[in-house]
Order: C-alpha cells, then structure tokens, then sequence
C-alpha cells in the first residue's frame, strides 16, 4: 500500500527524505545525472520553509520513502487565479510502476482543487516518455493556445550570482 503524506519540513525524517529522494533525483539521466551540491543539501530545507504556498508530499511504502512531488503556486493573470506548478516528481527506481506516481498526483490535484487552483502545470523532458504517459495519463496535454502559433515552449536564463 502506497501511503501519501504532505511533508512536514521541521519533521527530521521529513526533511531527510525530501533531500535523499531530490539528490536521487538530480543523479538520474532525467534530473541531469549530477547529485545535489553541499550547498543545496544544507539550504535547501530553510528556503523551501520560507515558501508559504508550497506543496512538498512524501510517497511512503512498507515504511521506506519512495517517492516525491515539489510543487509551487504561481499565478494565471488569463484566470485570475492561482494555479500549482509541479517542479519535481521522482519515484525511487525500485518501485516504477506500481503506482506511486499517480497517487502523488491524485494527492496533489486534490489540494489544487481545495486550494482554489485553476490548473496544475510541470514540464517534461521530450527524452522522458515514461513521465509523458504518466502525466498523460492523469490528464495533462500540451499547451497552445491556438494552432496556429504552436506549442508552448519552456526556456531558462540561468542567473549567476
């Protein structure tokens, strides 16, 4: 049985495995194969409490953490409402497959929905085809809003401190 919890960032179990399951994460070909720096290991817990309109739920299963979902409110000034943004999910290797993913997300459209969110975004790697049927599968599309002027695109501009 797959358990689903929101995380308790001030619990120590909660936030160790918040920073196991991400570094498992960035390790992995689609969260670009480096694991995270010191750095972040040690920061990351403080800023993400400063973050009031989070999201962080923890994936538990036989009493082991499993999986996670990060997600952050933005805003949709064409709504006028806000909306989730879901910035990380990573299911650990050892359990793909059997579900977890898509509980997390059952988990996190219930929230958005209680929250008064007017839709759930996240990008997606083109490479990750497994994540694609997932999102598809629990309704994601991709975005335009015409035909005629294509597919949304996700870009960054990297700030260097």
């Amino acid at each position: 049985m797959i358990k689903i919890v929101e995380a308790d960032l001030t619990n120590p179990e909660h936030a160790a495995a918040v920073i196991s399951l991400l570094d498992l994460y960035a390790q992995d070909p689609m969260g670009g194969s480096v694991g995270l720096s010191d750095h972040v290991k040690q920061t990351l817990i403080s800023q993400l409490e400063k973050r009031s309109e989070r999201l962080i739920l923890l994936a538990i299963q036989n009493n082991a953490f499993v999986g996670l979902l990060n997600g952050f409110e933005g805003f949709s000034t064409f709504a006028a409402r806000p909306l989730l943004n879901i910035h990380d999910v990573f299911v650990h290797a050892s359990v793909r497959g059997l579900g977890v993913g898509r509980e997390l997300f059952i988990y996190a459209e219930r929230v958005a929905r209680a929250r008064g969110y007017c839709k759930l975004t996240l990008e997606v790697l083109a490479g990750n085809t497994h994540a694609q049927r997932l999102y598809q599968a629990q309704g994601f599309v991709g975005y335009a809003l015409d035909e005629a002027t294509g597919h949304a695109m996700f870009w960054q501009k990297v700030l260097h401190e």
